[in-house]
């Protein structure tokens, strides 16, 4: 199954939802302080629709904060309309349960939906479920809160649903509840963020039985994404505040208003409607607000994404676990009654808009049921999964090795190399059985010092060193075709550019493609390197070097490592949020993208594509008067003349100038 979009882009719709408008600007009766900013929140990411060149926008429901039997229900109503009348292209509306009642939540104080709210939703909203065409996608909007409540209109909107669904068959079907049909698992409890049985069931009948390409759901105000059938499922994250009984999927503090006012998770969603296929670009507002009247917001951040990237040499090491399902405790809040499991999708969305497709991951994730099952869904939208192992697979662990090589892009092996001799036999065996390509590592040498200034060294090396180029030479020519790859460590002291410069040599002499693994950290497990920037520029450098001289590498840091051996920051931290390491390797990325670079003679990494444009990285002061500049936390550009602008400490740099291949 493939879900990477081929053709042209056809056209772009802009996903709103859970903006939470209030009655009065500024003020809430929610106790936090985020939901009192709802309504310039809101405004905000209108204005960014307004410069997005979509064609219309979908508000995936709870358009308002007060429930409808409030009195200040009607008041916010009209300033939501007040608001969206900024919009600069056709609005379509949804309801959610702040707009028309709950779903049947029995535990629940507020008031559930029923034919008073529908009413009422109608009166000041429209219709509460409907479709319509645009080119030849057919757009399908329903009225969640409804399934399973009893209510006449569930039945009448039931058969409506599957007449308007077989009808239109031979277009594209793109689906939008507010209430997800579940959040992390198909067979999941019922709790206050999905929908229960039976009306799931019926609604997935519904999806396998029509396929259609996506489903957009919102509610839960943060970010989920799973394959039903050949069905894409998005849960899109809110405009106002975050769901924070989530934030125990985090393994840090609460963060600000406990994990509520966690502004990077707040924002917008593109959709990018290719010939075949979509994108779903995903735009952080970092909580950023605009006043009634002022002009001026900014556009959103162009980003790539891992379904149109085609750079595919770029890996990080994912050390903490990508897919991980954790308990969300019960909160006295929504739900109280039962834990809630739920799977944390921050590390996917991260990835996504750094456009990075390539994952180191050890065996145990393919042997694990449910994380393999996560393999398939994300090589399915491009990601490439470089699977290791210390020592040689077991027979059990073969046999899934044998059923899943289309999830594994690779196989590395680490072996000690003093018993190398001894394995040739059984990686001729497992290179024959799986048809994979084969990276050799190494595990600690006898010869390597167990001291180091004094002290016992009590480490783990893996990886070659660049000084043992030319014994590996003498073994891949008596063994020629036994592996397809040597991985190489360097640590922090070892420059990326360099290494990637001799390993270049080393490629071309051997026709071994070398896998370049880049350090943060040096010898000792108790120094820290927490330089924000000086980690990023190694990142960076390292993507340079990748592109430029045609090598694999990996990335060693994925989250911050704030615990524990080693410590250092990574391109997100512990909420899975962006630091300025991974918006400079997605500002890179997007840059690159698409085109043939090739590594500079200068000693400097620099590379250059055929029309003689070079790429570095650097900081203001390294920008001279023929170079444009690109911040990779807000998205401008500029030359010398305009460098007061940038609010990063470091920016990608473009020249036009000619420069030496190297």
């Amino acid at each position: 199954m493939n879900k990477r979009p081929t053709g042209n882009l056809k056209f772009r719709v802009s996903l709103v939802s859970d903006t939470h408008v209030n009655e009065k600007e500024d003020t809430s009766a929610s106790p936090y302080p985020a939901n009192a900013e709802a309504n310039p929140r809101a405004r905000y990411i209108f204005n960014q629709i307004n410069q997005s060149n979509s064609k219309f926008c979908i508000h995936l429901g709870d358009m308002v904060n007060p429930v409808p039997e409030l009195p200040s229900f009607v008041e916010a109503a009209n300033n939501f309309h007040k608001l969206a009348a900024e919009l600069k292209v056709p609005l379509h509306l949804m309801p959610g349960n702040h707009d028309i009642g709950d779903k049947p939540v029995t535990w629940m104080p507020a008031g559930m939906v029923n034919g008073e709210h529908v009413k009422l939703y109608r009166e000041h909203f429209g219709n509460d479920y409907f479709s319509f065409d645009y080119q030849n996608c057919h757009f399908v909007i329903i009225n969640s809160p409804l399934i399973n409540s009893g209510d006449p209109a569930e039945s009448e909107q039931k058969e409506w649903l599957n007449s308007d669904l077989a009808a239109n068959t031979e277009k594209r079907i793109f689906l939008f509840s507010h209430y997800p049909v579940y959040v992390s698992n198909r067979d999941e409890p019922e709790s206050y963020d999905n929908i229960d049985e039976p009306g799931r069931t019926w609604l997935l009948n519904l999806i396998h039985k029509y396929k259609p390409e996506a489903l957009f759901s919102a509610h839960v105000h943060n970010f989920w994404y799973d394959l039903i059938g050949e069905t894409e499922f998005y849960i899109v994250p809110s405009t106002c505040f975050v769901r924070h009984d989530y934030s125990e999927m985090y393994r840090i503090d609460g963060g600000n208003q406990q994990g509520r006012n966690d502004g990077a998770k707040l924002g917008h969603i593109t959709l990018e409607i290719h010939e075949k296929g979509h994108v779903a670009h995903y735009h952080r507002s970092y909580a950023k607000t605009a006043k009634e009247g002022e002009l001026g917001v900014p556009p959103v951040v162009m980003r790539p994404h891992v379904k149109t990237t085609n750079i595919s040499n770029i890996f990080v090491d994912m050390r903490h676990a990508w897919t991980e399902e954790l308990n969300v405790a019960p909160s006295g809040a929504v739900d109280e009654f039962r834990r809630k499991k739920a799977r944390n999708d921050y590390p996917i969305m991260a990835m996504w808009e750094m456009g990075l497709r390539g994952l180191r991951v050890p065996l145990q994730d393919l042997i694990d049921e449910t994380t393999r099952n996560r393999m398939k869904i994300m090589c399915a939208v491009g990601h490439k999964f470089h699977v290791y192992r210390y020592g040689m697979p077991s027979d059990v662990e073969m046999k899934t090795i044998l059923a899943n090589t289309n999830k594994i892009s690779r196989l590395e092996l680490v072996l000690g190399w003093e018993t190398i001799q001894d394995q040739i036999a059984k990686i001729t065996f497992l290179k024959e059985q799986t048809g994979l390509p084969i990276i050799l590592s190494r595990v600690n040498r006898n010869d390597a010092a167990k001291t180091s200034g004094g002290k016992f060294n009590h480490l783990i090396s893996h990886g070659f060193t660049l000084s043992e180029t030319e014994e590996l030479k003498l073994f891949m020519n008596k063994h020629p075709s036994l592996i397809d790859g040597i991985l190489f460590t360097i640590p922090r002291s070892v420059s990326p550019w360099v290494a990637g410069r001799k390993l270049k040599i080393f490629k071309d002499e051997t026709n071994c493609q070398p896998v370049l693994y880049v350090k943060s950290t040096e010898a000792s497990p108790a120094q820290t390197f927490n330089d924000e920037i000086s980690n990023a520029m190694r990142f960076g450098h390292t993507i340079l070097s990748g592109v430029g001289f045609s090598i694999d590498v990996i990335l060693d840091t994925f989250d911050d490592a704030d615990r524990g051996y080693f410590t250092r920051t990574g391109l997100v931290d512990r909420r899975f949020n962006p630091r300025i390491s991974g918006q400079l390797v997605s500002e890179i990325i997007r840059k690159l993208d698409g085109g043939v670079w090739h590594a500079t003679s200068n000693g400097t990494p620099e590379i250059v594509n055929e029309a003689s444009q070079t790429i570095t990285i650097g900081t203001k002061s390294s920008i001279d008067e023929t170079a444009k500049w690109f911040d990779p936390a807000t998205g401008l550009s500029g030359s010398k003349l305009n460098t007061s602008e940038i609010s990063s400490e470091i920016v990608v740099i473009e020249t036009d100038e000619p420069s030496n291949c190297g």
